[in-house]
């Protein structure tokens, strides 16, 4: 079994980000004109510095990698209206051509906006605007991209919202369907309800371990494993699981700055039962910091072998 670690959008080490934006506040101050050169000088900063996180994680033998949804300012505002992929043609293939080289996989997360069981058919609307983002960026890229989504909200009734969910699923356009895969939440949607809802739409399921355990009726994460695992098998991509630590005990749904090494090992020995890769995105405060101290430590306290720097062989 090989595990692959990554880490979400910001590299701390680098001190620079792929995600700098501006409101739309701000942008609708400024003539059009001015608005214009002022998008494409972001954007074309945020590539260029997305290109040098690429190399770094190359450098650091870094394969998995979330890319922030802020990539392009204002890209799914409903008032401002551009053309975010052919004038960048050539930057995005070359970001895909990268992906490649370095063997990174890369993701996304749209933020708790996304809501695709709501009650509000604007809102829903909205958040197709915002996966054809991320269908239309991994396409510019010609990569296999996946995107993290939540279920979205109860809304008084779960098992609507989760019949919400499933109808709206099946509406939407086939590369949509594609893009999508599910996480289990840390207040509502449980492992046993997401899984019912990946398996019944069959799309891949993403286990947060960390949502588990804040939100759970109980259920042995052993016995739904390889059921989670079996939702990927038609994939070309390795199973996907998302961990982090809690901030402490009375904010327990809240990310601690580091992982917690004896966690993070003891979740690696369930998994070790199913002998099969996966891709554990960490996320935390101290982002690619703490995957290095969450390495140094897991090579002090274990006799895992390490393929290379962040990829663990486990038998």
């Amino acid at each position: 079994m090989k595990i692959r670690l990554g880490y979400v959008a910001i590299s701390l080490t680098l001190d620079i980000t792929a995600s700098k934006t501006i409101t739309y506040t701000n942008y609708h101050k400024l003539n059009e004109e001015i608005g214009n050169i002022k998008l494409d000088q972001l954007i074309t900063e945020n590539f260029k510095n997305l290109k040098e996180i690429f190399w770094y994680n190359y450098r650091n033998k870094i394969h998995f990698y979330r890319i922030s949804h802020n990539i392009i300012p204002l890209a799914t505002h409903n008032d401002v209206v551009f053309d975010y992929i052919e004038p960048y043609k050539k930057e995005w293939e070359q970001l895909g051509k990268l992906t490649k080289l370095y063997d990174l996989r890369v993701d996304t997360h749209p933020d708790q906006f996304c809501v695709l069981n709501s009650n509000k058919r604007d809102v829903i609307k909205k958040s197709i605007e915002m996966l054809e983002f991320h269908q239309k960026m991994f396409e510019a890229m010609k990569i296999d991209g996946k995107t993290v989504l939540h279920v979205g909200g109860a809304f008084g009734d779960k098992e609507k919202a989760i019949k919400k969910f499933i109808n709206t699923f099946k509406k939407l356009d086939k590369k949509i369907q594609d893009l999508i895969i599910l996480e289990n939440d840390d207040k509502i949607f449980n492992i046993k309800d997401v899984l019912y809802i990946c398996e019944t739409l069959n799309i891949p399921m993403v286990l947060d371990y960390h949502h588990y355990k804040c939100n759970n009726e109980g259920e042995d994460i052993n016995n739904y494993l390889s059921r989670i695992i079996k939702t990927w098998e038609k994939q070309k991509l390795k199973p996907k699981m998302h961990f982090s630590s809690p901030k402490n005990k009375r904010e327990f749904r809240s990310h601690s700055t580091y992982i917690n090494a004896n966690d993070f090992i003891d979740f690696l020995e369930i998994l070790k039962k199913q002998q099969h890769d996966v891709d554990i995105m960490l996320e935390c405060k101290a982002k690619d910091e703490a995957l290095f101290r969450l390495v140094r430590e897991l090579k002090y306290k274990t006799n895992y072998r390490f393929i290379d720097d962040t990829t663990i062989e486990i038998k």
